[in-house]
């Protein structure tokens, strides 16, 4: 269970906040000073902080700076209702995840807190990718001839500031490559920041990428900054950029063009120097030619397109990405490996999810195996040929079947392959996402699964 520490002098906020992330399964500790924050950071190492700037004996700030010396990685998101959109930037730069400008809604906090633990949970694949950049070369898990021609072509672009496409079924690892670009990149010391278009409503999505103003709508109490405006000096990657409605993606194209925007409700021309990398699982130049994406907009964007192949075209390196996810899980306890006969029937199966089902599988069996060699028959039943099949319908057993269970189990294999990505599990089982998250709410699913 995630824990989260809570560090605000107002009891009735720090009561709200308690309850609201409580419910949403977390373990919350709550603090009324700064060094309650501090102490309790130290001997509880919290995955999270809610850390308010002003506040007694120790302000927000200071109880920033001091625990990102001594815990970097600590996911810290600031609150404030005093300070200026300039002072929220300045604790994002002082080493803050985000920022949250009193008073927001529930939903905003905790849909800023979910994103906040999507990148921890990314960071452990992040850091090995870092780990490898610059020692010979960058190195992506995989000895295949179509991995090393992406090697060959993030070497190649990291050094450009070329705006780049990353394109690849969900699951592929778009989201590393567009890392390791940043990483190998001059900006390296600049931010990376990350946006998923398909996860927010076209006005929540222009505010997040511009900003806005107080007053610009329902809501905005106060001004807020983009993300292209946190981006500056360094990569904004847009994941799921197939998603961006018409009217976003007009406003997109003029940053590309122009380098400048103005925030939601604003006046006022706002400069960046921001490198572009987006990534999409959608055939993005169909797109275009059906009349569903702008094709001024592609152009713009691919103007170096790498595609990620999935993993049933590249088997060979399955072996290669079982052995680092082993490495990975050594945390869980005795280290562990697959049989020849287990890594066998790995590589023949044809990984709908990619490496993202690939690593599910990985970590369930070592979690669930008893001894040090995982064999064969403890692997998943995938299906009799071991190959993905849409058959063309269900057969009813004599016993019958539990409809309700059908479809939870559904739901939850969908989430489990797409790694989460709620866009995507809704598509494989033809709703719509609205229709999807409600079947989530009814069974009590995580709409946040792997995140």
């Amino acid at each position: 269970m995630r824990r989260i520490l809570i560090a605000d002098d107002e009891a009735n906020m720090r009561w709200v906040l308690e309850r609201a992330l409580s419910r949403e399964g977390y373990e919350v500790e709550v603090v009324e000073d700064g060094q309650l924050a501090l102490d309790r950071a130290v001997a509880e190492r919290p995955n999270l902080v809610l850390l308010d700037l002003k506040m007694p004996k120790v302000d927000g700030l200071t109880v920033l700076k001091t625990l990102k010396e001594h815990y970097p990685d600590l996911m810290i998101i600031m609150m404030t209702a005093h300070g200026s959109t300039a002072t929220a930037v300045g604790a994002m730069k002082a080493g803050a995840h985000d920022y949250l400008l009193k008073p927001f809604d529930i939903d905003e906090l905790l849909i800023t807190v979910a994103k906040a633990f999507e990148v921890e949970s990314l960071r452990e694949q992040v850091d090995y990718l870092k780990g490898e950049v610059r020692s010979g070369g960058w190195q992506l898990v995989g000895n295949s001839e179509t991995m090393n021609g992406v090697k060959h072509l993030v070497e190649r672009v990291a050094l450009t500031p070329a705006t780049v496409l990353i394109q690849g079924e969900s699951g592929t690892g778009k989201e590393l490559v567009a890392h390791a670009i940043h990483t190998l990149s001059p900006r390296v010391n600049g931010p990376f920041i990350r946006v998923n278009c398909a996860a927010l409503t076209e006005t929540l999505l222009e505010s997040e990428l511009f900003g806005h103003e107080k007053g610009a709508f329902t809501g905005a109490h106060a001004r807020k900054s983009g993300r292209f405006e946190l981006a500056d000096g360094g990569t904004l990657f847009l994941d799921e950029i197939g998603e961006l409605s018409f009217n976003v993606q007009a406003k997109l194209l003029r940053v590309l063009q122009e380098r400048t925007f103005e925030r939601v409700g604003g006046e006022k021309t706002i400069k960046v120097d921001v490198r572009i990398i987006a990534a999409t699982n959608r055939d993005l130049l169909k797109e275009s030619q059906e009349g569903r994406f702008r094709e001024d907009l592609y152009y713009r964007l691919s103007v170096f397109p790498i595609f990620i192949p999935p993993l049933k075209e590249r088997r060979e390196d399955i072996p290669l990405l079982v052995n680092h996810f082993l490495k990975k899980l050594r945390t869980y306890g005795q280290a562990k490996a697959f049989s020849p006969g287990a890594l066998k029937r790995l590589m023949e199966y044809d990984w709908p999810g990619n490496v993202r089902e690939l690593e599910n599988v990985v970590e369930r069996m070592v979690i669930i195996s008893q001894g040090p060699v995982i064999e064969d028959e403890g692997l998943p039943i995938f299906n009799n040929s071991l190959k993905v099949k849409e058959p063309d319908l269900f057969v009813l057993p004599p016993q019958g079947v539990s409809l309700e269970q059908l479809e939870k189990s559904f739901l939850q294999q969908a989430m489990e392959q797409t790694g989460g990505n709620q866009s995507q599990a809704a598509k494989r089982l033809g709703l719509s996402r609205h229709a999807f998250l409600y079947r989530l709410e009814k069974y009590g699913i995580d709409p946040h699964w792997g995140i």
